[in-house]
């Protein structure tokens, strides 16, 4: 029998990782976040006032084992003066399943047959939920695009609104033989997660081991020094009576031409310290997890991947 994975996260890094992670035997169930209010996203979300669909979007066309050309569609943005401007047909679809069935949990799964997708993907909740976060400084910033875009460092992070999550998630997370924390932005990827009471009560009744895959570069605002272990307190301190177990970490250098070109948005690779991970108790796997694409650095999602499974068969 297969093994079971959840894996819990946002758009971006989620769907870089399932787009390997797909064709290995194991099941998954994709849980994503849908607090989104930037771009396409956004204006669809104040319009029809529906939970966000982007991340769940990339998910899906990254899960998908259609060819290249077909799943090129659901990422094609329309470049007009029209209101179309700037929209995915995959967003488009999506909004229109939600307004014809009522509910974001169906309309991914009929998406989900049209794109022949053999694991499972839902969003946390279907409500339409609005992130707040405190910093440092004393200020609040209200919404997921506003909280990226402030470089700001934040003491919390919580939700307008009461989020409950489907029942599903708290089933799969039951039923799971392993919990994942994507990589992704810690913030508005990660911790949207963790800050819900059902989801924190539903990993601390779970007996699946918690693994983090830590981010190869720092986001601004994220934390103040780039090493993993701080990373893994922040999202400890937001879970319950589990914490993670296990985290994974690129630990192969980062060019100087690279690590230049981030400095101007004000990213800095994350750095492993061993002595702290070890006193938090974390094991900690690293190896060379970077591969250049389009000229930036992502997580090569094939040996992640592999590095993952590989966990699981022991």
């Amino acid at each position: 029998m297969s093994k079971k994975v959840v894996v819990l996260g946002g758009g971006t890094g989620m769907s870089h990782l399932l787009r390997e992670f797909k064709d290995f035997p194991v099941e998954i169930t994709a849980i994503i976040t849908v607090a989104d209010n930037g771009k396409s996203t956004g204006k669809l979300r104040e319009e029809f006032s529906t939970p966000a669909v982007g991340d769940i979007r990339k998910v899906l066309t990254n899960l998908s084992p259609l060819p290249p050309e077909i799943k090129d569609i659901m990422e094609y943005r329309f470049d007009t003066y029209s209101d179309l401007n700037g929209h995915p047909i995959g967003n488009l679809m999506l909004t229109a399943m939600v307004n014809q069935t009522n509910s974001l949990k169906k309309s991914i799964e009929h998406l989900s047959k049209l794109l022949d997708i053999k694991h499972k993907v839902l969003p946390l909740s279907e409500d339409y939920l609005t992130l707040e976060a405190e910093t440092m400084d004393g200020k609040t910033i209200i919404g997921q695009s506003q909280i990226m875009n402030s470089y700001k460092l934040f003491k919390k992070i919580k939700y307008k609104e009461s989020p409950h999550i489907l029942k599903e998630v708290k089933e799969a997370i039951q039923e799971a033989d392993i919990i994942i924390l994507s990589m992704g932005s810690l913030y508005t990827s990660i911790l949207p997660h963790l800050i819900c009471k059902e989801m924190i009560k539903a990993i601390d009744h779970s007996k699946a081991p918690l693994m983090y895959l830590c981010n190869i570069m720092n986001q601004p605002g994220e934390t103040e020094e780039s090493y993993v272990s701080h990373y893994l307190s922040i999202i400890n301190n937001n879970l319950g009576k589990r914490k993670i177990e296990i985290v994974i970490a690129n630990n192969k250098e980062i060019s100087t031409e690279m690590i230049k070109k981030y400095e101007k948005e004000q990213k800095q690779p994350i750095k492993i310290d061993k002595r702290n991970i070890e006193e938090m108790d974390i094991e900690l796997i690293e190896d060379d997890l970077i591969t250049i694409e389009d000229g930036t650095i992502k997580h090569n999602s094939l040996k992640l991947s592999s590095i993952i499974f590989s966990y699981l068969m022991r």
